[in-house]
């Protein structure tokens, strides 16, 4: 059985609850694609992407809070490896969505810089978290 330490546990179960907010995500995107709700191609292409980001990213960020506890890593790096995954999660698809936002928008607004916010999260957890695997 794998053992969690109680904050990867607690983790996991926020997470978890978190995705009811992504279904409601879909279900928001099911009135933009039948047109029940005014969107721009730009604006349909970028709540998409936000969407299907924030589905995949949960995943992979449990997958890798999972994995730190295979880990001898501690301290800020085993918080990173943990979590960096799932703080990317919430700034890019949040960087998708709000760049996105106002009527008839057809480009992004500054929350775009939310993007590349989001990728370094995701970068630093995941090369953190592989090399704490290597090296465990």
């Amino acid at each position: 059985m794998l053992e969690l330490t109680d904050a990867a546990r607690i983790t996991a179960g926020i997470v978890l609850l978190t995705v009811v907010t992504i279904e409601s995500g879909g279900a928001f995107m099911v009135r933009v694609v039948t047109g029940r709700m005014a969107a721009t191609d730009f604006q349909a292409s970028f709540f998409r992407a936000g969407h299907a980001h924030a589905g995949v990213l949960v995943i992979l960020g449990l997958l890798c809070l999972l994995l730190t506890e295979a880990t001898e890593l501690g301290g800020f790096t085993r918080w990173l490896a943990a979590t960096g995954v799932l703080v990317g999660a919430i700034l890019m698809p949040a960087g998708f969505f709000f760049s996105a936002t106002g009527t008839g928008r057809t480009r992004p607004n500054r929350a775009v810089a939310l993007l590349p916010l989001g990728g370094l999260a995701i970068a630093a957890g995941v090369v953190t978290l592989g090399v704490g695997l290597l090296t465990a």
